[in-house]
């Protein structure tokens, strides 16, 4: 059973409902550090590393389980479970999207609403549908990845970040993946570039709030547009923003909208 102790648990704000914050490929709780404060004012805010990253205890890591976006779901469950928390509002980052609609397939009754940030349920381009990347492009990423660890980070982290007049946020995401172990991120990437679950979407029967930043290289307007005609009910807000991870290059903008939406009482799905 996966212990609250395991995935770097975090907790901040002694009332409201619950709120847990799910950081993306290569990084780790901290990405939510100038979020997670203003939500934490009228919630109570859950912060947690996923196996693998971060501050995640190296023994929650099982090679075999993680390498399909499936046993990171599972470890959600489990920590949602264990937290005891009631339905909770889930707030995922890029993967971290995909990873709660699967945990929320296999347990509605833990969610209240998903919130997708830059959601794609396919990276790879196929005909009909364009997910990004072909998948050679993929390919040698990963082989970059495997050569020269340290090389791809410096590269993959300003197209991640985008914002090009802003340098810090590109050397600052690009510490942030170096600190990685490289055949854990090597796997982790593996599980995410190949991973499908548009088929999954629309059997989702939770809220789904999807908030998409304008000039994502990761997840373009296409991936996410699909993710939202997909699943049954969602609502799709443009954030003003630019780049993949607007929760670091915007975190106002996010706060806001995440303020706004939970304002509310989730909708029925």
């Amino acid at each position: 059973m996966l212990d609250s102790l395991d995935c770097n648990l975090c907790m901040l704000g002694a009332q409201g409902a619950p709120v847990v914050l799910s950081h993306g490929y290569g990084c780790d709780q901290t990405v939510w550090k100038d979020v997670a404060p203003s939500l934490a004012l009228r919630h109570r805010v859950v912060l947690f590393d996923h196996a693998g990253c971060g501050g995640a205890d190296p023994a929650l890591y099982d090679r075999q389980r993680h390498a399909r976006l499936q046993g990171y779901a599972e470890d959600v469950i489990r920590l949602l479970t264990r937290l005891d928390l009631g339905p909770v509002r889930f707030v995922g980052h890029s993967i971290s999207s995909m990873i709660g609609a699967l945990a929320a397939l296999e347990r509605p009754d833990l969610f209240a609403e998903l919130v997708m940030i830059g959601p794609s349920a396919c990276y790879l381009d196929e005909e009909g549908y364009h997910g990004g990347f072909s998948r050679d492009t993929v390919e040698d990423l990963l082989a970059l990845m495997d050569r020269n660890f340290i090389g791809w980070a410096a590269s993959f982290a300003p197209v991640a970040t985008g914002n090009p007049d802003r340098p810090d946020l590109a050397r600052d995401f690009a510490r942030r993946l170096q600190r990685n172990d490289p055949e854990i991120a090597s796997a982790f990437a593996r599980a995410t570039f190949f991973s499908d679950t548009r088929a999954f979407l629309p059997l989702l029967r939770v809220p789904v709030l999807i908030l998409q930043s304008p000039d994502d290289p990761i997840a373009p307007d296409t991936a996410v547009d699909f993710v939202h005609r997909a699943i049954p009910g969602s609502r799709l807000v443009r954030l003003d923003s630019s780049g993949h991870c607007p929760h670091i290059s915007h975190p106002q903008a996010v706060a806001a909208a995440l303020r706004t939406a939970f304002d509310t009482p989730p909708p029925q799905a």
